[in-house]
């Protein structure tokens, strides 16, 4: 392919063609071959878009709901799952709030609610309380903070995971409440926390203030408690056996 088409297609953004990998059989005739360079660039961009997304997500890992072991984790049916993966929810705009002690699943699911979607198209914010925090007190200063705000408010699914891990305060509440009263009719959003909704008043310091944010978040929303023993813990490694 000579210089000026490599050219020409950098400056009308054809990245098929500038970027070497359209790569047509020979013989075709003009129409065909629009069209396979059409396919190969419509394929090459949705390719970078869902690039794009999954950099945009921060997801940390990757968790599949294949993994999740529903015979030593009981908080959740196999039924549950297998709806939560159609991810028709999200079309619905329904919420998920995951509840139950530190290393049952709850993250497990989150990430698989997330890695699932981004996947498929939407556009997917993961972030842990204790950062949300520090990028709604600080969007004001900080472009990068700023840049983070405006992701989350466009998103389709926004993932907050470990509400009452940490302490926040009167402030943090507030700007926590304003945004999930900004999005919630048009992002779902999936919580996890360690403790009940009796336990979010303590958490955010404010029973009225809880009382508004959990009527707009289960609206519409599956509540899924988790109370057995932690996974990680049943199945840790250890350095050397109760034998030795």
């Amino acid at each position: 392919m000579n210089h000026e088409i490599r050219e020409l297609a950098k400056r009308y953004h054809l990245s098929a063609i500038s970027s070497g990998k359209f790569n047509p059989p020979e013989g075709l005739s003009n129409e065909a071959y629009l069209l396979e360079l059409l396919r190969t660039e419509t394929a090459l961009r949705q390719e970078n878009a869902t690039k794009e997304r999954i950099r945009q997500a921060k997801l940390p890992t990757y968790k599949g709901f294949e993994e999740f072991d529903t015979n030593f984790q009981r908080g959740v049916t196999t039924y549950q799952l297998e709806m939560l993966s159609k991810l028709e929810w999200l079309e619905q705009l329904f919420n998920l709030i995951l509840i139950g002690p530190p290393g049952t699943g709850k993250t497990h699911i989150a990430l698989a609610v997330g890695n699932k979607a981004v996947r498929a198209g939407y556009n997917v914010a993961f972030t842990t309380m204790d950062n949300l925090m520090h990028v709604l007190k600080t969007a004001e200063i900080s472009t990068k903070s700023a840049a983070r705000v405006r992701w989350i408010k466009k998103c389709d699914l926004l993932i907050v995971d470990e509400l009452g891990y940490l302490p926040v305060s009167k402030i943090e509440a507030n700007f926590f409440f304003s945004l999930i009263s900004e999005i919630y009719e048009r992002t779902s959003i999936v919580i996890t926390s360690n403790k009940g909704f009796e336990g979010w008043a303590e958490v955010l310091g404010d029973a009225i203030l809880v009382t508004a944010l959990l009527d707009r978040l289960t609206h519409q929303c599956q509540v899924l408690q988790f109370t057995d023993q932690s996974y990680r813990f049943a199945h840790r490694k250890e350095i050397f056996s109760a034998e030795g």
